[in-house]
C-alpha cells in the first residue's frame, strides 16, 4: 500500500467518523474550513452530514499531531462504486506529493473494500491533469461548484 511512501514525519491512518476523538473532528473541520472556505473564498456548507458515512484518511505529523491532510471515501460495492472527496491538504503540504500518496491511498482502499470499482471524483478542474496521471477521466464539462470550476472524474478499474 501507497502508505509507505509517507515522509517519516507523518502518519496516515484511516477512520470512521465515529472514531474519531473530538480532537480529530475539530482539526479535521478546521482544516477544511481554511482552505476551501477561507483560502478559497468559497462560501458553503461543509458540514454537510455525509462524514458520519464516510471512511477518512488522515494525514499527521508524527510528533506534533498536526493535521496537514485529509480525503473522506464512500464506498458503495452494491454499485462495485466509490467516491472520493474533501481532498484537502495544509498549505506547509503542498508541492511535496502528499495529494498523490492520499489519493492513491484512497485508490487502494476503494479498491480493498469493492474490488473492480469504478471511482468518481468531483475535480477542481485547475487540478484536472493531476487526477489524469491517477488514471481518471473527465466525464463532464466544466462547472461551477461553490463558485469553483469542478469537472466530473471517474477512474475505471485496471487490473494491471
Amino acid at each position: 500500500m501507497s502508505l509507505a511512501k509517507l515522509p517519516e514525519n507523518l502518519t496516515g491512518v484511516w477512520l470512521r467518523f465515529e472514531d474519531f476523538d473530538p480532537r480529530e473532528v475539530h482539526d479535521l473541520l478546521r482544516l477544511r474550513q481554511d482552505i476551501f472556505v477561507l483560502e478559497q473564498n468559497s462560501l458553503y456548507a461543509d458540514i454537510d452530514g455525509k462524514d458520519p458515512d464516510a471512511l477518512h484518511f488522515l494525514i499527521q505529523e508524527r510528533e506534533t499531531g498536526a493535521l496537514v491532510g485529509a480525503i473522506r471515501m464512500f464506498a458503495d460495492p452494491k454499485r462495485g462504486e466509490a467516491r472520493i472527496g474533501r481532498v484537502v491538504i495544509a498549505s506547509q503540504g503542498r508541492g511535496s506529493g502528499l495529494g498523490r500518496i492520499m489519493m492513491q491511498a484512497g485508490i487502494d482502499r476503494a479498491e480493498e473494500l469493492v474490488p473492480s470499482c469504478r471511482i468518481h471524483v468531483s475535480a477542481q478542474a485547475h487540478l484536472e491533469k493531476f487526477y489524469r496521471s491517477l488514471g481518471f477521466t473527465p466525464v463532464s464539462e466544466v462547472y461551477l461548484e461553490d463558485g469553483i470550476p469542478h469537472v466530473d472524474m471517474i477512474r475505471e478499474y485496471n487490473a494491471a
